[in-house]
């Protein structure tokens, strides 16, 4: 496990980031600024665990947080950028400030928290994790704009990768769905999860284990591991994961349209 680590984590209050969270802390010689939007779930953790509430999808956020971790706890030596959330929905309407919105937490936010953190090393040794999600590198039906923010974000590790400095090593985490609140956040009203779905601890687990070990990517699905093989050798097999994802995505829309009619009908 990481050890003697002054560490940020955004996105720390549920999911990923809380499993994330409560490993890290476990090692007490790690410091953990934890930052999130909400921290109801950060009470009862040991002293060195620092919590801070702010928004992480403006400048201005990133910034107060970076300084304030800088200041808590004299140095950084790990970032963790995890906070981004999805919506689940087909795209039947015209909304620019919900795209932007999604795109400033999930795309401009980490790489805005890369540069800061590249510039404070200036040379000397960091981790940089990120995590992107397995969406990001197949889009899924109902997920277009989540999934093209975390393409975004994959595209943006793998340019990175050839001008970071040599003493910054970058880890990227590609989570398949995972049982946590990420599907109420996605949409409020219920709808089938896509198929598999993952427990964050042993998310949680695979990706600091492979942070340690200095892995440029994490995949904690086996399944997805081989299914990417599996996709390549025969894409038809891929097709038909898509139709019954897809089909999910039509019952959900169904659903909703029964639901909008009943209430349409009882006022």
């Amino acid at each position: 496990m990481l050890a003697n680590q002054k560490v940020i984590l955004t996105g720390a209050n549920s999911g990923i980031g809380f499993e994330v969270l409560k490993l890290l802390s476990r090692e007490k010689s790690n410091t953990i600024f934890a930052v999130d939007l909400n921290l109801h779930n950060l009470t009862g953790f040991a002293d060195n665990v620092i919590p801070y509430r702010c928004d992480v999808s403006s400048k201005e956020g990133v910034d107060g947080f970076f300084d304030a971790a800088v200041s808590a706890m004299g140095e950084i030596t790990f970032f963790f950028a995890n906070a981004g959330y999805p919506y689940y929905e087909v795209i039947d309407y015209v909304d620019w400030d919900r795209t932007r919105r999604l795109f400033e937490t999930n795309v401009f936010s980490p790489i805005y928290s890369y540069e800061k953190y590249r510039e404070y090393l200036n040379g000397r040794k960091g981790l940089f994790a990120m995590t992107i999600s397995a969406i990001g590198t197949m889009a899924m039906p109902g997920y277009t704009l989540y999934s093209a923010s975390k393409f975004a974000l994959n595209g943006f590790q793998q340019g990175i990768r050839f001008e970071k400095p040599d003493k910054m090593s970058i880890t990227c985490l590609y989570p398949i769905a995972t049982d946590t609140n990420f599907f109420k956040a996605a949409n409020p009203e219920a709808f089938e999860k896509p198929f598999p779905v993952q427990n964050p601890a042993v998310v949680a687990k695979r990706a600091l284990r492979g942070i340690e070990k200095g892995r440029k990517r994490v995949f904690p699905s086996r399944f997805f591991s081989l299914g990417i093989v599996l996709f390549t050798i025969f894409p038809f097999l891929r097709t038909l994961y898509w139709k019954m994802e897809k089909e999910k995505l039509r019952r959900f829309i169904a659903s909703e349209k029964v639901e909008k009619e009943n209430k349409a009908t009882t006022r």
